[in-house]
């Protein structure tokens, strides 16, 4: 997975030693509370954060990455941005969609600081000049700070679906120039 970077932040691979980061981090209903859909859930153990960090560190995809986001000043984890594929509603066990998604979750210490939408415009700047036609991002209905992430980064508001997770999401998209639009940059 490619390191990312941008004028503040460092988007790298996860590791061993981020785990006590990613305990804290998922184990917060503020955070956690938009994750999931109706399978919200927090962490409870420190052991489903080791596990979570060994699937990221496999994902070996040359565009995809689950990527751990750091302010680069200090070496300070701040939250997780991730470029997948998203599962399409009604598989179980889910199937990919043949789409590509941006999300992010950031620790509350780390919100209103502007680093979600500067680490998610570089993210999506990395996919799409590698060539992904187009990427989605699906929020919660009520979660309107990351819907503003989303349009902070050039994406579109699609409406209301049901398309992924078997969930009502907030959908937004964004394509390549080739598809015809590009994106903004970041608090454009």
């Amino acid at each position: 997975m490619k390191t990312l970077t941008t004028e503040r932040l460092t988007l790298r691979s996860w590791t061993s030693d981020d785990a006590d980061f990613v305990f804290d981090m998922y184990s917060r209903w503020d955070v956690q509370r938009y994750i999931g859909g109706s399978n919200a859930r927090i962490m409870e153990l420190h052991a489903e954060a080791v596990e979570r960090i060994e699937r990221w560190q496999h994902l070996d995809h040359p565009i995809h990455g689950i990527w751990a986001v750091q302010r680069t000043s200090d070496g300070q984890l701040l939250g997780t941005l991730l470029l997948k594929p998203i599962p399409a509603s009604g598989e179980v066990p889910p199937q990919p969609s043949g789409e590509t998604e941006i999300g992010w979750h950031f620790h509350p210490d780390a919100w209103r600081y502007g680093y979600a939408t500067e680490a998610a415009a570089e993210v999506l700047r990395h996919g799409l000049a590698a060539g992904l036609g187009t990427i989605v991002a699906v929020t919660a209905p009520e979660n309107v700070a990351s819907q503003n992430v989303c349009k902070r980064i050039g994406m579109e508001h699609q409406g209301t679906t049901v398309k992924y997770y078997n969930e009502t999401c907030e959908l937004f998209l964004i394509a390549s120039e080739a598809h015809g639009t590009s994106p903004a940059a970041p608090g454009a």
